[in-house]
């Protein structure tokens, strides 16, 4: 495996660093909390508990590096979801997410970033196209957010 340069060394160091952050923020979690259905009214499956919205986060890191590889004709499908029972399992599963990552761009280190061109771009199932880089932007921006939610519902749950 290669030493990873350039942009995609600071794609994944800033995916890394999203990474351990929310990780840092679940470790107070107990198992009780974890489950605990904290937004009731949501007609989002994935964001009712900590729990959901930790699952469906590694649930989509892991189709993030499925679409970068099926775009270079790799025949690859997702892990399935799965609810775990505590935060140390989760903080494995998106270490383990991470690394999957990790070594696939290690094993593509002459990947092209950037697409221009529209037909090339990967077209992912909520309707977006994207070249690498932009998933790769997406990827993060999406752990930031879910790790925003968390914050919130941890909140909610000192409160009562």
């Amino acid at each position: 495996m290669r030493e990873l340069t350039g942009a995609t060394k600071a794609l994944l160091g800033e995916y890394r660093k999203a990474i351990d952050e929310l990780i840092v923020v679940i470790q107070s979690v107990d198992d009780k909390s974890l489950s605990k259905v904290i937004d009731e009214k949501t007609s989002d499956p994935d964001c009712k508990s900590i729990q959901t919205v930790l699952s469906h986060v590694i649930n989509s890191g892991y189709g993030y590096t499925v679409y970068i590889e099926n775009s270079l004709g790799l025949n690859k499908t997702r892990p399935e979801k799965k609810l775990l029972s505590n935060v140390v399992e989760y903080s494995n599963q998106l270490n383990n997410m991470f690394e999957y990552c990790e070594n696939f761009f290690r094993s593509n280190s002459d990947i092209k970033l950037e697409e221009h061109d529209n037909s090339k771009k990967i077209k992912v199932n909520w309707g977006q196209q994207y070249d690498v880089e932009q998933l790769m932007e997406h990827a993060i921006v999406h752990i930031l957010r879910h790790r925003r939610q968390i914050e919130k519902f941890i909140k909610q749950i000192n409160v009562h």
